[in-house]
């Protein structure tokens, strides 16, 4: 890591995964899903070892992570599921895999992946519903899309965090927001032309809608802040937040525009960041999207709030000149925006123009990086609360457990899909296209020989050191 020569020098007591969704370039890998478990115990200071992470999942959940080792065997195996997927009925992939990275078809099956998560240290989730159409193709109901999608703020999102606050467990600034993503791809009829199209007059009609479906969604996210700050005048930092996803270049283009809109209506100077905009750091114009940001912010006496990924499109990308050259400079590049982020933020929490940060990334070194900064800054609560890590369910979960146990991390989060079944399996399968690189080297047999001994060590009475629910 010594390209990040400005930078305060990363900690290796994480496992290094690698990136996650994309960075791909001739000298990049993804990001891992499951490393080596002895790589993952640390002694305590009595010198009795952690459970590793596979330790502290149910039952089911570590069923379906054998399941995925043997899918992951060998590449032959892994395309020929890859091909096979679209064929095989979805009852039969959620009992297999889809308990690890989707929430549920409906809301009560989501609130309890919420509930086993915080069983975990991971007391809050983002939510995506997963129906989107950046092709134009699929016919969708909008109107119904934008309700179920509001709806599930106060369906999921509100009883989640209210069971999380009244429970005690935790303080209620350790708890973080919760978090409704929202696609603009899905939010309005002929996405890609609407945002290709952002400014120009033949389409204002339609770009009007995507913004209005937008601020629909969020004006629930702001009613329900009012309504339970009024109950827990304590918070620091938002209980909700809408968090506009990224989209291919040519269409990230006028989502700039779309969540800059939402920032001047929603983020306002004395109030919450109520609305988190993606930007992608394996783009060159990366910080200097927030540098621009922050300087129109200023100008309009508005906040706002960042989601830093480093990227999500680099398959599909057909103009590489927009993307860093290495994965090195990607590094270099996120890193320095988290650190950008978090200084300006530090500095004045409670008024500062750049006012929350979601740091969304499966890269070990950015996460320990992130909480190393959090931790050698001011203790302000305001501040604190208003930085979160989060990755996706059934990802990174090695380093989650890691951050959680180790270094006593509370602002984690994952982001988790949830609806109808025929849109999870599609976003199923991206996950095992995009993340397949990773899924092949990573996993495999070494998967299923740690998952076979944890069940051997639960059937033959071996001492665990972190209770085990099984749903």
């Amino acid at each position: 890591m010594r390209q990040f020569s400005s930078l305060r020098p990363l900690s290796r007591s994480l496992p290094v995964s690698r990136l996650s969704r994309g960075i791909n370039t001739t000298r990049a890998t993804k990001t891992t899903l499951v490393p080596p478990v002895s790589s993952l115990h640390t002694p305590t200071p009595n010198g009795v070892k952690p459970a590793n992470y596979l330790e502290s999942l149910s039952n089911r959940i570590l069923f379906n992570y054998a399941c995925i080792g043997l899918v992951t065997l060998n590449k032959p195996i892994l395309n020929l599921v890859i091909k096979a997927f679209p064929l095989v009925p979805m009852s039969v992939i959620d009992f297999f895999i889809g308990k690890i990275y989707c929430g549920g078809s409906t809301p009560e099956q989501t609130i309890a992946t919420g509930t086993e998560l915080s069983k975990r240290g991971i007391n809050n989730m983002m939510l995506s519903y997963t129906v989107e159409d950046a092709e134009g193709i699929k016919n969708i109901n909008i109107d119904d899309l934008v309700k179920q999608t509001a709806d599930s703020i106060d369906n999921i999102l509100k009883p989640h965090i209210i069971n999380q606050i009244e429970s005690g467990k935790e303080a209620i600034n350790d708890i973080p927001p919760g978090y409704l993503a929202l696609k603009p791809s899905a939010l309005v009829a002929d996405p890609a032309n609407v945002l290709l199209n952002y400014n120009n007059p033949a389409w204002a009609d339609k770009w009007q809608t995507l913004n209005d479906d937008c601020a629909k969604i969020t004006e629930q996210i702001d009613r329900l802040n009012n309504e339970l700050l009024a109950k827990y005048p304590q918070r620091k930092s938002p209980f909700f937040v809408s968090v506009i996803d990224a989209e291919k270049y040519a269409l990230q283009q006028g989502v700039y525009v779309l969540q800059r809109n939402l920032f001047k209506r929603f983020n306002r100077p004395d109030g919450f960041t109520q609305v988190v905009g993606t930007v992608q750091m394996y783009l060159k114009q990366g910080m200097d999207i927030i540098k621009l940001e922050e300087k129109l912010a200023k100008e309009g006496n508005y906040r706002v709030g960042l989601k830093l990924v480093r990227g999500a499109y680099i398959h599909s990308e057909p103009d590489r000149s927009v993307i860093h050259d290495t994965k090195e400079d990607t590094d270099v590049a996120y890193n320095t925006g988290i650190k950008y982020v978090l200084d300006s933020l530090s500095k004045d929490p409670t008024h500062s123009v750049l006012g929350h940060l979601v740091v969304a990334s499966h890269n070990a070194d950015s996460q320990k990086y992130a909480t190393d900064v959090l931790a050698s800054s001011s203790n302000d609560v305001t501040f604190k609360s208003n930085v979160v890590l989060g990755q996706l369910l059934g990802m990174c979960d090695d380093v989650t457990f890691e951050l959680i146990n180790n270094h006593g991390v509370k602002n984690i989060i994952k982001y988790v899909p949830w609806g109808p079944p025929i849109e999870t399996k599609d976003y199923l399968l991206r996950r095992l296209q995009e993340n397949g690189d990773a899924v092949r080297n990573d996993n495999g047999w070494p998967l299923v020989k740690n998952v076979l001994k944890v069940f051997k060590d639960r059937v033959f009475g071996k001492p665990q050191t972190v209770s085990v629910t099984t749903k």
